[in-house]
């Protein structure tokens, strides 16, 4: 039986072209705003597109913080993509502006300090020993990034979690972060091709 995996629907994300990927990868997915659903599914999935304000706004009004946390706490996996990784974190800071996260990573998300933002295209990783998401994934390969913000590395992160990074002109950032149950993805797996596709297919086994 396939692993039943949710696509939270709060407002924000690239939703059907994250479900086709997952089931390309093997689940049984559902998109839905539903937080039963989200509660009862095997993995949860938080995509993400746009500000980060703007997700946690959308993310509150769908009351869906606590879900995301209790599943955490609960060892219950959770996947964030793009956005929907950002949020995971303490806060974000766009414009001078800081909106609080949801605090189960820690750091802060900043623009990226780099001449040429958004940063878009594929790039290389530097994934740790023993990560999960990246097992069997070459280190040569490379994934799909849209954004102008990122977590930069910090100390207390890399304390509490398996930290990849990547590059960026000489701005090096946070491209994924596993801790626990939680992973998380600046990244876009589903445009990543075969490497994004090998990323969903281990997060899937964790299921």
């Amino acid at each position: 039986m396939s692993p039943k995996v949710t696509v939270l629907d709060y407002g924000s994300g690239n939703l059907r072209s994250a479900q086709r990927a997952l089931e390309a990868a093997g689940a049984d997915v559902v998109v839905t705003a539903d937080l039963a659903a989200a509660e009862r599914a095997d993995g949860l999935v938080v995509p993400g597109v746009g500000a980060f304000a703007a997700c946690m706004a959308g993310i509150e009004a769908a009351q869906a913080g606590p879900v995301i946390a209790d599943r955490v706490m609960a060892g219950r996996p959770v996947l964030g993509i793009c956005v929907g990784a950002q949020i995971m974190f303490d806060s974000g800071d766009e414009h001078g502006v800081v909106t609080k996260g949801l605090g189960l990573l820690p750091g802060a998300v900043t623009r990226l300090a780099a001449r040429r933002v958004p940063h878009m295209g594929w790039n290389l990783l530097d994934a740790p020993a023993g990560s999960t998401l990246f097992t069997g994934v070459e280190a040569d390969a490379r994934c799909y990034f849209v954004h102008s913000y990122a977590a930069p590395p910090n100390a207390e992160l890399d304390a509490v979690a398996l930290v990849t990074t990547s590059t960026h002109e000489r701005a090096t950032f946070v491209a994924a972060a596993e801790r626990g149950p939680l992973a998380v993805a600046q990244f876009h797996p589903e445009k990543s091709g075969a490497v994004g596709a090998r990323v969903l297919r281990n997060w899937i086994a964790t299921l």
